[in-house]
């Protein structure tokens, strides 16, 4: 499938009520950038298959019952597992790969339990604490699923000392970490994860691409405008810096670098002018 393909049916799902969207068939749109004949309805396939194998054990409704037998299926009798040892692998952030290679990090395998929660029937919702994604049951308030530990449940207090973990304890407890995100934030998220992985790569027209999605989805995020403005300088494309670093610096958001980037600016500027 073209890139261009991809991302007008990637923009297609995005599109529709945050409550409609298919995170599932979203995320391996964004695998398929990476792999080209990557076929979507058999990695879903893949999906519906895990879910019928653990089908016969929800037998009891309670929150608390489906959550346990949820992680004991999928990380017990399964095996999948976080990629401690190489946690910035780019197949962490891919869903075929994660499915294929029962490794993953804590968004990507957080989008697995959904899924499978969701053909299983088990309402469940994603969390974005920052640093780590975690997962509760839509009708249990004060439990939390830990995907990436193995499943673990967590109380408020377990996911503060998480968080304290995960940050070095440079970021102050809030309980609104606690509060779901909506699909639209799940899939802007796990974008901004893949724009990590190819700026390591230093794969610029990639994390261009990215980029694009997130402020489709999020145009209100002045930090993405920042981002691509450097990004296009870094591919030449000055014209479109400018613009970019122009409406980061003008967006009203307290903006600490607002010094570098209006140098940037300047020497763009003077570039262009030559």
């Amino acid at each position: 499938m073209e890139q261009r393909e991809v991302w007008t049916q990637f923009d297609r799902i995005v599109g529709a009520p945050d409550e409609d969207i298919d995170l599932g068939r979203a995320a391996l749109l964004i695998a398929a950038t990476e792999y080209p004949r990557l076929n979507l309805d058999r990695e879903l396939f893949k999906l519906d298959g895990i879910a019928e194998g653990g089908a016969g054990r929800m037998d009891d409704d309670t929150p608390l019952y489906q959550l346990n037998t949820l992680s004991e299926y999928l990380f017990d009798e399964l095996k999948f597992a976080g990629n401690h040892t190489n946690y910035h692998d780019p197949r962490n952030s891919f869903l075929n790969d994660v499915i294929e290679r029962r490794l993953g990090i804590p968004i990507t395998l957080s989008l697995l339990y959904l899924e499978v929660g969701k053909r299983l029937g088990v309402p469940l919702l994603g969390i974005g604490m920052p640093g780590h994604f975690i997962v509760r049951h839509r009708d249990e308030f004060d439990v939390f699923v830990d995907p990436f530990h193995g499943g673990i449940l967590l109380s408020e207090d377990e996911c503060a000392e998480r968080l304290k973990q995960v940050t070095q304890g440079s970021l102050a407890w809030n309980p609104e970490f606690l509060e779901p995100v909506s699909s639209r934030e799940f899939i802007a998220r796990m974008l901004r994860n893949l724009k990590v992985v190819y700026l390591q790569r230093r794969n610029y027209e990639r994390v261009l691409a990215t980029i694009d999605r997130v402020i489709a989805l999020q145009p209100e995020a002045a930090v993405e405008f920042r981002d691509r403005g450097v990004v296009n300088y870094r591919l030449g494309n000055y014209e479109d810096a400018l613009e970019d670093l122009g409406a980061y610096v003008a967006s009203g958001e307290d903006v600490s670098d607002g010094a570098t980037v209006m140098r940037l600016i300047d020497q763009i500027r003077d570039m262009l002018d030559e």
